[in-house]
């Protein structure tokens, strides 16, 4: 294990990708999704869409628009929508950083079970520059909509 691997479990449940986050969405009732992005990147690039699972996205930005300052009202909004501390929780943003950092402050205010997605809804640019064909949620031809 290195270094950065032993401090990521320490502080929230780990990385998944997002194949593995749509199977455990699939498989586990409780298992939650959480984007984290913001309000103009749900607009512009998309949303996971979790209705043949019969589930909602939970859209909350761990960070606001256009300062990106840590939305200081994220944990209390999570916890509004999921209030089981033990449901498994997926975070996912445009490339995983944000979403790692939102698992973690959950994993800080008591919840047990906080997984970052990988690569996140677009992933990494390909030669071109362009994201959404390298890795990530839209790279893995999970389902999503455009708004």
């Amino acid at each position: 294990m290195t270094a950065t691997q032993a401090f990521m479990s320490a502080n929230y449940a780990g990385d998944t990708l997002p194949k593995a986050a749509w199977e455990a969405l699939s498989a586990a009732p409780k298992a939650q999704l959480v984007d984290v992005r913001t309000a103009p990147e749900w607009r512009f690039s998309g949303t996971p869409n979790l209705t043949s699972l019969g589930k909602s996205v939970h859209t909350i930005s761990w960070r606001h628009w256009p300062d990106m300052g840590v939305n200081a009202g994220f944990v209390e909004h999570v916890t509004q929508q999921i209030p089981d501390t033990d449901a498994p929780i997926y975070l996912l943003c445009k490339t995983g950083g944000r979403s790692m950092e939102a698992a973690i402050a959950l994993t800080q205010a008591g919840y047990t079970c906080c997984y970052n997605v990988q690569h996140g809804f677009e992933g990494d640019r390909n030669d071109q520059g362009q994201r959404g064909t390298v890795n990530g949620w839209k790279a893995d031809a999970l389902a999503w909509e455009q708004a």
